[in-house]
C-alpha cells in the first residue's frame, strides 16, 4: 500500500513478448489525483519563472502587509491540503489498479537485484526514471582514475578582493536565471511541457528501433538517462560505428539530433544533459563533462565499442560536450558538429545591454565557460562543421531582412580550427579572403572560388605530398614558402572541406545526407566543390 503512494508514475507498457504496447490506463481515482498534482507542480514552476512579475503585482496590491501575508499563508495552506488529498487519492487509485500492482512487483524485484531477467521485465515499462535502478556506475572498472585534459582558466577569473562583489553577483545571476536561460531544458516547466512527447518518442525508439534504455551513475553522483540503438548486426557497414549524440540546450535524445544518424543506419547512443528528463543534476560545465565521460566509458566498457569506432555528433550547445570528448579521447573516429559556435561569451554579450558587457564576460568565464573552439583544436582527428545559413540563434547581427551570415559564430569556430591546424596557410594574409568566403552563400562562394582559380586536384596533391614527406599531425607547417595567392587558394580549399552549408534555421532536423565521415586527405572518395 505504501509503495503505491511513493511509487513512480507509470506511463506506458511497451511492446514485448507478452503483447503489443499500450498507454497505461489509470482509473478515475488515480487520474484525478495525478491531475491535481501535475497542475499544482506546473503552477509552482510557472510562478517561479515569473516570480519578478508576481512579486511586483503582490506588492502593488498590498499583500506584503501583515493582513496580506496572512491571506497568502491561508492560500498556501489550502494548496498544501489539496496537494495532500490528491497525493493520497492517487495512492488509493493505484492500489486498486491491477496493472500498477503488477508493475510495482516487477520494479521491486529489479531494485533488489538487477539480474538480466529482472531488467528485461522492467524494460517493458516506461515510468518516472528516478525509480529505475542504476545499470552502470562510473569507476567500477577504474575509469574515474583517468586524468582529463582541461582548458586553462582565463586570467580574468582569478580571485582578488577587487572582483569579489562582481563574483558574488555573477554567482547569483548564474544560479537564479543564468543557467536556466542557457539550458531551459533543465527547468521543471519545460520538462513538464514536453514530457508526454518524450514518452511517446521514447516508446517509438524502444519498440520500433529496439532501443535499450539505461541509467548511468557519473563520477559526481548524477544519474544519466541514456538510450542505445545497436545496429552492429544490421548488415549495414555504418552500424559498426557508434555515434554518441550531444543535444542542444532544449534538446532531448527522444526528440533531438539522434534521428539523423539513426536514419543513416549507425549505432546510436543518446543521452540527456544533467537535469534534462530522467537525468539528475545541473547542466554546469563540470557536471556536463562528468556526464559525457560516463557515457563514453559506458560505450567502451559495457557496450564493447573501441574509441576508434566511436564518432561524436553535436547540435548547437552540444558542441561543448562533444569537443570535450574529442579533446580527451584522441582516438575518437571523427566528430561532426551542427549549428555550433566557437565561444558562448560573444553570444551572451549580444543578448544583453551593452553596458553589461564586462560583467557578462566575467560571469560567463567564471561559471559557464563554454569555449568550444579551445577544446576542439586539441583534437587532431577528422572534423566536419555544418553551418546553417539562416541560423537565428548563434548569429550576433541581424536586421529586418534576416540574420547576417558573417556574424554566425560557426564561422569563428572554423577560423580558429584552421588557424591552429594550418598556421602557415591561414594567417593574417589570408584571413580577409576567408572572412569574405564565410560571408557568402554557396552560389557567391563559387564566384570567389573561380576568381582565385582554385584547383582542387592541385591542392589535394600538395597536401598529400607534404604528409608523405613529413607527417599528418597538427599543427602542420604546410604552406611555408607559398606565395600569398597560393595560400589563399589553399585556404579556400580547406574551408570547403571542413565546412558545409545547410539552408535552414537553427532547429530543423538535420537530414541524414549531411551526416557523413569528415574529409581527410587520404579519403578515397574526395568531394568536389564545383
Amino acid at each position: 500500500m505504501l509503495a503505491c503512494f511513493r511509487g513512480p508514475k507509470l506511463r506506458r507498457q511497451l511492446t514485448s513478448d507478452e503483447g503489443p504496447g499500450k498507454v497505461y490506463q489509470a482509473n478515475l481515482v488515480e487520474a484525478t489525483g495525478d491531475k491535481f498534482i501535475s497542475v499544482i507542480r506546473f503552477c509552482m514552476s510557472f510562478t517561479y519563472w515569473t516570480s519578478p512579475v508576481v512579486l511586483t503585482v503582490l506588492y502593488r496590491r498590498g499583500y506584503f502587509s501583515s493582513e496580506g501575508l496572512i491571506s497568502i499563508g491561508k492560500f498556501a495552506f489550502s494548496i498544501s491540503v489539496i496537494y495532500t488529498v490528491a497525493y493520497i487519492t492517487r495512492g488509493f487509485g493505484r492500489y486498486s489498479n491491477a496493472d500498477y500492482l503488477t508493475f510495482l512487483s516487477v520494479l521491486s524485484a529489479a531494485q533488489k537485484s538487477l539480474t538480466q531477467q529482472n531488467k528485461k521485465m522492467l524494460a517493458r515499462y516506461d515510468f518516472e526514471f528516478w525509480a529505475w535502478p542504476v545499470d552502470w556506475r562510473m569507476g567500477e572498472n577504474g575509469e574515474v582514475k583517468k586524468i582529463h585534459q582541461q582548458i586553462s582558466k582565463p586570467k580574468l577569473t582569478e580571485f582578488n578582493i577587487s572582483n569579489l562583489p562582481q563574483r558574488i553577483l555573477g554567482y547569483l545571476a548564474v544560479h537564479t536565471f543564468g543557467r536556466r536561460m542557457l539550458y531551459p531544458g533543465a527547468t521543471a516547466l519545460i520538462n513538464s511541457l514536453v514530457g508526454p512527447v518524450l514518452s511517446q518518442n521514447r516508446a517509438s525508439l524502444i519498440e520500433e528501433k529496439q532501443g535499450k534504455r539505461a541509467k548511468l551513475l557519473s563520477a559526481d553522483g548524477n544519474e544519466i538517462d541514456v538510450l542505445f540503438v545497436d545496429r552492429r548486426h544490421s548488415g549495414n557497414p555504418s552500424g559498426k560505428t557508434l555515434v554518441v549524440c550531444c543535444e542542444g540546450n532544449a534538446g532531448f535524445y527522444e526528440i533531438g539530433c539522434t534521428v539523423t544518424p539513426l536514419e543513416g543506419g549507425y549505432s546510436v547512443l543518446g543521452w540527456n544533459h544533467p537535469g534534462f528528463s530522467g537525468s539528475t543534476g545541473i547542466p554546469l560545465p563540470s557536471q556536463e563533462q562528468n556526464a559525457v565521460d560516463a557515457v563514453m566509458q559506458y560505450a567502451i566498457n559495457s557496450l564493447g565499442f573501441t574509441p576508434d569506432n566511436i564518432a561524436g555528433f553535436a547540435w548547437s550547445i552540444g558542441g561543448y560536450t562533444a569537443s570535450w570528448v574529442a579533446m580527451n579521447y584522441p582516438d575518437l573516429k571523427y566528430i561532426v558538429v551542427d549549428a555550433t559556435f566557437d565561444d558562448i561569451v560573444p553570444l551572451a554579450q549580444a543578448r544583453m545591454p551593452e553596458y553589461f558587457e564586462n560583467f557578462v564576460e566575467f560571469t560567463v568565464r567564471s561559471y559557464l565557460n563554454l569555449d568550444i573552439a579551445e577544446q576542439l583544436i586539441r583534437y587532431s582527428g577528422p572534423v566536419l562543421l555544418i553551418r546553417r545559413t539562416r541560423d537565428e540563434m548563434i548569429t550576433t547581427k541581424s536586421d529586418p531582412t534576416g540574420v547576417k551570415l558573417y556574424s554566425n559564430r560557426g564561422n569563428y569556430l572554423l577560423i580558429k580550427l584552421l588557424q591552429h591546424r594550418y598556421p602557415c596557410i591561414v594567417d593574417d594574409s589570408t584571413l580577409t579572403v576567408l572572412a569574405d568566403w564565410l560571408a557568402r552563400l554557396k552560389s557567391q562562394q563559387e564566384d570567389l572560388w573561380q576568381t582565385h582559380e582554385v584547383d582542387e586536384d592541385e591542392c589535394l596533391a600538395k597536401i598529400r605530398s607534404y604528409i608523405r614527406s613529413n607527417s599528418d599531425t597538427f599543427p602542420c607547417n604546410i604552406g611555408e614558402g607559398y606565395s600569398e595567392e597560393e595560400k589563399k587558394k589553399m585556404t579556400l580549399y580547406l574551408a570547403s572541406r571542413y565546412m558545409v552549408d545547410f539552408d535552414s534555421t537553427h532547429c530543423n532536423p538535420l537530414p541524414a545526407s549531411f551526416f557523413k565521415t569528415p574529409w581527410t586527405p587520404d579519403s578515397e572518395d574526395q568531394p568536389k566543390f564545383l
